[in-house]
């Protein structure tokens, strides 16, 4: 009879041990995502992989965007806006921290702020700053931003990932040890693997509910088919293989959630390499694209046609799909006109993402039915980032721009794309300084007709955003109003 006793504490022990296991490892998550961020400094890269990782969860900003898309304060806890518009005075939220321990100030606004601005500023998003006239510390806790005229998009503008706050102190180090003040904290990079964080104890905010978050780095799409179905991994945020969604739709063990995003999808053509520099060979380029073909081959079925570089949820979207409609004939004709009847030969330079892959050959095929050769390349993300984004070494590339509202990159002819367009650059200007909602809405209307009018790019779809969950995972963005795997509010259900 003893023996049988310690016989059922001992399983009583086992059983114990292994409902605190379970309690454990529901505090943790392992989150799968197509890209690896280049490095970790969201401060000075295009890459929105960086964003991925680190916005919300690692960096904070003054402002942030919510799941909604909607602005919402962030490292700010109010603010004021002059009669004038021009000056933004800001109160921090108290008792903020970063992660080193140090105390974030009033000082590290105005260090971050002015450092995005600088004449050296390596910042992706320059231009969002470019209208701050001066920063200014009131107290520890205010700091009076004044710009050199009204803008009604500011506090849009400082919700970016490029607009978070950082420190002076860990700037050095900041690409491969990223020091912010979020709810997690940076603890580890297996380069070509993954990266962990960990739960932010001194957090000044609502605490995060998860203790530890991975995120893995699976580029290939059928390898993220046998990660997700062998449950190696919790999550798949922007599943890269929406072939395979149907088949984990029906599987109870997990959760399809498809969202929109901010990624117009675009054949990005440099403007100023002949012969894409002629109006009448770019517009020939996108009458020889047939978009449902491309959404169906690349997404199957996942994604939705664009004009122009805007998206189609937002309530100024004007659908101007029909000013480049799939017209092979036309197409033939334009480059006859532009001097180019035999067609000509251009680059094709195509990122990893699968929508990039996949739909770079079928929009090889659709130009060499018109004569267009393009000499196809598959670069690597920091490859593509070199000689695309910077170097403006290309013809034609496939890419999402998933930043939110960001037309006017079409305002910055120093963009890789290379678009000058004065009247353009006038009209931006002016929308910029514009407060009043309906002259705002129909300013973005003028913008968007002017991009197909010249037919700056070939304008394919709106990317969507599948994500594949264990069914218990709860607080998952489903939309991507930014770049973000916000884990801030994520917990397993009990």
């Amino acid at each position: 009879m003893r023996l049988g006793k310690v016989g059922t504490g001992l399983i009583s022990a086992l059983a114990l041990s292994a409902s605190m296991g379970l309690a454990h490892a529901m505090s943790d998550i392992t989150v799968a995502m197509q890209l690896e961020p280049p490095h970790l400094d969201p401060t000075s890269a295009a890459a929105g992989a960086i964003d991925s990782v680190l916005y919300s969860n690692v960096f904070e900003g003054l402002t942030r965007f919510g799941p909604d898309g909607s602005i919402l304060p962030g490292l700010a806890e109010s603010w004021e806006i002059s009669e004038d518009g021009k000056t933004y005075t800001f109160k921090l939220q108290s008792g903020v921290k970063f992660h080193d321990g140090t105390d974030m100030t009033a000082e590290d606004v105005k260090f971050s702020l002015d450092r995005a601005r600088s004449d050296d500023s390596q910042n992706a998003q320059k231009a969002l700053f470019t209208g701050i006239e001066s920063v200014e510390v009131v107290d520890p806790q205010t700091v009076a931003v004044t710009l050199s005229a009204p803008n009604g998009s500011l506090l849009f503008n400082l919700a970016w990932g490029d607009a978070v706050i950082v420190a002076p102190e860990s700037i050095e180090n900041i690409k491969t040890n990223p020091i912010g003040t979020g709810a997690f904290r940076f603890s580890n990079w297996v380069q070509g693997d993954r990266i962990d964080l960990e739960k932010n104890a001194d957090y000044w905010g609502t605490p995060a509910k998860l203790d530890n978050v991975t995120f893995k780095f699976i580029s290939d799409p059928t390898a993220a088919f046998a990660a997700v179905m062998a449950e190696d991994v919790n999550a798949f945020v922007g599943f890269p293989a929406p072939e395979n969604l149907p088949q984990f739709e029906a599987d109870p063990r997990f959760q399809v959630l498809v969202g929109s995003t901010e990624g117009e999808t675009i054949l990005s053509t440099n403007n100023k390499l002949p012969p894409l520099d002629n109006v009448k060979v770019r517009e020939a380029i996108a009458h020889a694209i047939d978009r449902q073909a491309i959404i169906d081959g690349a997404m199957f079925g996942y994604g939705t046609p664009i004009g122009t570089h805007f998206a189609p949820h937002n309530p100024d979207y004007v659908d101007l799909t029909a000013n480049s409609a799939y017209d092979p004939e036309l197409s033939k004709k334009l480059l006859a006109e532009a001097g180019y009847p035999d067609g000509f030969t251009t680059t094709l330079k195509l990122p990893p993402p699968s929508y990039a892959r996949r739909g770079g050959e079928i929009i090889a095929a659709q130009l060499r039915a018109v004569g267009i050769e393009t000499e196809i390349s598959n670069l690597e993300w920091a490859q593509w980032l070199e000689q695309v984004f910077r170097g403006k070494d290309y013809g034609l590339t496939i890419v999402s721009h998933v930043e939110p509202m960001d037309i006017g990159i079409y305002a910055r002819p120093d963009y890789y794309f290379q678009y000058d367009n004065p009247e353009f650059q006038k009209l931006f200007e002016n929308l910029t300084a514009e407060n009043d909602p309906e002259k705002r809405s129909e300013l973005l209307k003028q913008a968007q007709e002017m991009l197909a009018k010249d037919y700056v790019n070939g304008y394919l779809f709106q990317l969507a955003f599948p994500t594949v969950a264990n069914a218990k995972i709860q607080g998952l963005w489903v939309n991507q109003p930014t770049p973000a795997a916000d884990m801030t509010a994520v917990y397993w259900e009990e």
